[in-house]
């Protein structure tokens, strides 16, 4: 049974203290019309028994698929040690440290989690943190409309290349705070055009920051130097959504261009969290020192106690329960604590070698499979260009064809463009988002091109190639 603290005795002296003669009565403010006796769309309960039945049967409908799902949630391999260690009760159940001095082993891991975020991005700052890579853009989109004091339009240019989900949740968050966010569309080769953003930028407002994703949501490159040096130029700052893996490899946002990125955000799930159906992740968000009393979330700093001893404390919170809430920077109320940890000892076992050699090994999995799949009679690049694990292939039959056939044979090939990006980018029913990492074998790839043939194959048989 739940606990409930209150007797009914306690209860009716409670509320003659106050002056009514009944709970209802404190929530009379809410119209009867959002009121609701009954829920009946809620299932009765079941047993404990039941429960674990049902869920053990659901969890083995994710089994024994080879898994080349993207679109910013990853399959990569999680060492035995990252959730030995993660589901430890001192992690598991620990809270937002609001009492510091007593939870220093919380706040040396997030310490350690900064450091090595600000190193992998080449920023001089991290938060920690928010609750995915969405989140952290809008975010990261409202500190720089605050901290841009050159431009005061409020008006926020976001490449069409940037993750789809990530753009509808920003916009979602910061449409009621007088901000408009400019999107610019992709050329024919998927990316953003520096000559595009002049052009559907000219005659406008000026813009208060640019939003760029490297790799790009089709797994493609942008001219990060150029766009960087670019926007500066105008006065703008630069906010860069990375996958943190591909840094192992590419050049860090802090050093795009001539000065860097101003804001760096992403979602940290391919460090160390599984898939989970898409959730839950972290989100990060980096920067640089002059901006750092704009960054959401919370800051640890190291120090020394009287005696010479190392100690950590929270050096800046920006939440609206620890100042005044009209200068508050951030109203995240607990952060995604336990994923950092995941993604901190993951981090620690890894290290720099370990990520960049993961970074190359999808990367030339990834290349393998994409020239097995272009070889296939029909098959050929939704978008060219170079790519560092995931890429694009247009198939000669829609996706929502191809996909359930795939999944009959063990393998979930990949997204149906269609399901995310707008109609402005033509025949995306039949573009396929294929990601690739480090647990994908030779076996796997060979099994994957091998069954597409087959499938387009017989969709050919059947009248189901277009024309």
């Amino acid at each position: 049974m739940p606990f409930i603290p209150h007797t009914e005795a306690d209860v009716d002296s409670m509320l003659a203290e106050i002056g009514v003669t009944k709970i209802e009565a404190l929530f009379d403010e809410i119209p009867a019309d959002l009121l609701s006796d009954r829920l009946d769309h809620v299932p009765e309960g079941v047993s404990e028994l039941e429960m674990l039945r049902f869920m053990a049967e659901r969890a083995q409908q994710d089994e024994g698929y080879a898994c080349f799902l993207g679109g910013g949630s990853y399959d990569h391999h999680i060492p035995s040690a990252v959730w030995d260690l993660t589901s430890r009760g001192e992690f598991m159940t620990a809270y937002t440290p609001y009492q510091a001095e007593a939870s220093q082993g919380t706040l040396q891991l997030i310490y350690e989690y900064q450091s090595m975020m600000a190193s992998l991005t080449g920023m001089a700052v991290s938060n920690a943190s928010v609750y995915d890579g969405a989140s952290g853009l809008a975010e990261s989109i409202l500190m720089a409309v605050r901290a841009n004091r050159k431009v005061k339009s409020g008006r926020v240019v976001i490449a069409q290349s940037v993750h789809p989900n990530y753009r509808r949740t920003a916009q979602n968050i910061v449409r009621n705070q007088g901000i408009a966010l400019a999107a610019v569309d992709v050329d024919a080769t998927g990316h953003l055009a520096l000559e595009d953003v002049v052009a559907q930028t000219d005659g406008c407002e000026p813009m208060a920051a640019l939003v760029i994703q490297q790799p790009n949501f089709f797994g493609g490159f942008e001219a990060v130097d150029r766009l960087t040096d670019w926007a500066h130029e105008h006065q703008a700052l630069v906010i860069a959504v990375v996958n943190p893996m591909s840094l192992g490899v590419l050049k860090p946002p802090g050093q795009w261009g001539e000065t860097g990125a101003d804001i760096v955000c992403g979602d940290g799930q391919p460090f160390g969290v599984p898939m989970a159906s898409g959730g839950p992740s972290f989100g990060f968000i980096c920067t640089r020192d002059e901006l750092v009393r704009q960054l959401p979330g919370r800051i640890i700093g190291r120090t020394e106690d009287l005696e010479g001893r190392t100690g950590y404390a929270l050096t800046l919170q920006a939440r609206e329960q620890h100042i005044r809430r009209g200068k508050a920077t951030s109203n995240i109320c607990t952060n995604q604590g336990l994923l950092v940890t995941a993604g901190t000892i993951y981090m620690s076992l890894m290290g720099p070698d370990g990520i960049r050699e993961t970074a190359i090994a999808s990367h030339s999995g990834a290349m393998r499979l994409r020239e097995a799949l272009l070889q296939i009679p029909g098959v050929s690049p939704f978008f060219p260009g170079p790519n560092f694990h995931e890429f694009t292939v247009k198939l000669p039959a829609r996706c929502a064809q191809v996909i359930p056939s795939m999944m009959e044979a063990g393998i979930l090939p990949g997204l149906d463009l269609s399901e995310f990006v707008e109609s402005s980018i033509p025949d995306a029913e039949y573009g396929l988002l294929v990601a690739v990492t480090e647990k994908r074998t030779d076996a796997e790839i060979e099994h994957y091109a091998n069954t597409l043939k087959a499938v387009l194959e017989h969709t050919q048989s059947r009248g189901g190639i277009a024309s």
